[in-house]
């Protein structure tokens, strides 16, 4: 076996999408032997069950996400003054779940301007609604929303550990997942490190280097011509970055040891105040007046909990004289609420992060209240 970095070339079938396009992520010299065998032949993302085989989102949790998101884009519609052709891009699609749930929730007279396009390194899957288009890579001129749903917590990164000097180096695993100590970080990787996540001098500290989400999340943004992109991940913040990283996998529904072999999913939390910063000046660039300019600047992280309550997500009771009235009403109402609950909840769904960052357009979200600073 042999050594190699946790990072891009490691996991060339990892969710890259607009990283891809944009070259993000090289992060080891010329002969560090990323192409492993079992990436070659296919890769975590290309198997047959699909992500929803080994772990469960907001996606399917519940029908009222895809709905949220509906509205969202409903107001996004508004906000652009109800354009002839309105976008939809599902970044990072799976199975294409929320396109079909999105198209599907929208009224009629939207729907029948709204194209839908998911983006997914996977191929397309049977079934799918024939007006869905599939792509691998974001359409380059989009009006509308970008939509993408646990999709930079798998855009590959390296990990960064101290040593026993108080050294920050490069971890590097080996086909079974064993680690050691590389190189001392250096670059812009070090340069990343001092702003958004400054390590102690003490041995066995841990960083996740986001330059490559940065990357691909400012590339996303691009594509965005007016409209809105949203990234919704498990999150962390500048103030409360974890002392030992967040890097783990799934398999089958289960957590279990990230071994970069392309058998299981390998996901790290998202320094989502890193990418909004990365991002505001790719948005900032592509508005073509200074009140535009203005507008793009104001990306903003809002909890989950917040985000879906603002688009009329609540977990409230329904009342009990409809029990009386309508028994069957309140049994889909009971139901309802409880699936609200789980895709609100402290401790659970309800602490993902979204981050919104406008192009052209204010926040659809913005109602003055609740309003997280984005770091910068």
């Amino acid at each position: 076996m042999q050594d190699a970095l946790y990072g891009p070339d490691a996991q060339p079938d990892a969710q890259s999408g607009a990283q891809a396009r944009a070259g993000a992520g090289a992060q080891g010299s010329p002969d560090t032997p990323h192409d492993r065998g079992a990436h070659a032949r296919g890769g975590f993302y290309r198997r047959p069950e699909g992500p929803a085989g080994h772990f469960r989102t907001s996606v399917h949790a519940s029908p009222l996400f895809a709905e949220a998101v509906a509205r969202l884009l409903c107001r996004v519609d508004e906000a652009l003054g109800r354009p002839a052709s309105l976008d939809f891009v599902d970044m990072a699609a799976g199975r294409g779940e929320l396109a079909e749930g999105v198209l599907a929730a929208m009224p009629a007279g939207v729907a029948a301007r709204t194209r839908v396009c998911a983006v997914e390194i996977a191929g397309r899957p049977e079934g799918l609604a024939p007006r869905i288009a599939w792509r691998s890579e974001p359409p380059r001129e989009i009006t509308g929303l970008l939509f993408a749903n646990e999709w930079l917590d798998n855009v590959p990164l390296d990990v960064a550990e101290v040593d026993s000097a108080g050294v920050p180096r490069l971890v590097l695993v080996r086909d079974d997942g064993a680690e050691r100590l590389g190189e001392p970080v250096s670059g812009a990787q070090a340069r990343w490190l001092a702003r958004w996540w400054p390590l102690p001098g003490e041995e066995g500290l841990r960083a996740e280097i986001g330059l490559p989400r940065d990357t691909a999340w400012a590339s996303a943004v691009a594509c965005v011509a007016r409209g809105l992109a949203v990234a919704v991940d498990y999150a962390h913040r500048a103030d409360a970055r974890p002392p030992f990283g967040t890097l783990t996998a799934f398999r089958e529904g289960r957590e279990t040891t990230p071994v970069p072999d392309g058998s299981c999913d390998l996901t790290a939390h998202v320094a989502l105040d890193a990418c909004a910063a990365a991002a505001t000046g790719t948005a900032q660039a592509a508005a073509r007046t200074e009140a535009a300019r203005s507008v793009a600047s104001r990306a903003r992280v809002l909890a989950q909990r917040d985000a879906l309550r603002a688009l009329g997500v609540s977990g409230a009771r329904p009342p009990l004289t409809l029990a009386a009235t309508d028994p069957s009403g309140y049994v889909r109402a009971l139901a309802g609420a409880t699936e609200a609950c789980e895709l609100t909840a402290r401790g659970g769904l309800g602490d993902f992060g979204w981050l919104l960052q406008p192009v052209g357009i204010a926040d659809p979200l913005d109602t003055g209240h609740d309003r997280e600073p984005t770091a910068g």
